[in-house]
């Protein structure tokens, strides 16, 4: 196990880096740690967080010195040692599958000409493409509930706006260079708008509050804008 796989983050995080690129395998070698680990964490553990190609692990020192743990880093780096040593298989053909409907283009939109024009495509075209391909969730960030998809055609490949927006509405759909992704709340953003959904992907009072997880994959749905009314407000 090379040493360099495991690195501090402050003074109660340990870093571990299951790979060096963004692809499958390294992601199934980061959820099955998240996995496991939040399965069965061992004393001292707060929080689990996947990313591409690492997972961070943090865990409260203090509580550690007090159980009579004189050095938490090198007893939670041992810990994850040994569970490293034991890290089961996992494959993407046993993740869940979530269907997002996305109302495509017009106001909802507005970057979708952009997207065509810059790739030779015409508009119908991309959201075919778009929405033909089964993406993979490799992480939630940037804002709550923001999923990073990846396995997007590199044929809508777009760079992202060289102005970003000071407030894109919840659900909008994007794409920013080698990856498509779902706006959860309202924020600030750069990703070009192509449409949006009207499924809520946070909710502050769900469990869990982000109704996609690392490991999930996503399948967009072309719906009319008669059907994205009807659907919000079953939704809301």
């Amino acid at each position: 196990m090379d040493s360099d796989q495991f690195a501090p983050l402050g003074d109660s995080g340990i870093i571990v880096k299951m790979g060096d690129g963004i692809d499958q395998k390294t992601h199934e070698k980061v959820q099955a740690l998240a996995r496991l680990l939040q399965k069965h964490p061992f004393e001292g553990i707060i929080e689990i967080v996947p990313g591409f190609t690492t997972v961070a692990v943090f865990y409260d020192p203090i509580r550690l010195f007090h159980l009579g743990i004189e050095f938490p880093y090198n007893w939670v780096l041992a810990k994850l040692k040994e569970i490293m040593a034991t890290l089961p298989e996992t494959s993407v053909k046993d993740a869940r599958v979530v269907e997002i409907p996305v109302c495509y283009g017009k106001e909802f939109g507005p970057d979708l000409e952009v997207v065509a024009v810059h790739n030779g495509l015409t508009p119908d075209e991309v959201i075919r493409i778009h929405s033909e391909t089964e993406y993979l969730v490799h992480m939630i960030g940037f804002a709550p509930g923001f999923p990073y998809l990846g396995g997007m055609d590199e044929r809508i490949i777009t760079p992202r706006r060289s102005t970003p927006r000071l407030k894109i509405p919840a659900g909008s759909v994007g794409i920013g260079g080698e990856q498509t992704g779902i706006y959860p709340i309202e924020s600030p953003g750069g990703w070009q708008l192509i449409g949006r959904t009207p499924q809520r992907l946070f909710r502050y009072e769900g469990e869990p509050p982000s109704l996609l997880q690392a490991g999930d994959l996503v399948r967009f749905r072309p719906i009319s804008l008669v059907e994205y009314h009807k659907l919000e407000g079953a939704d809301s």
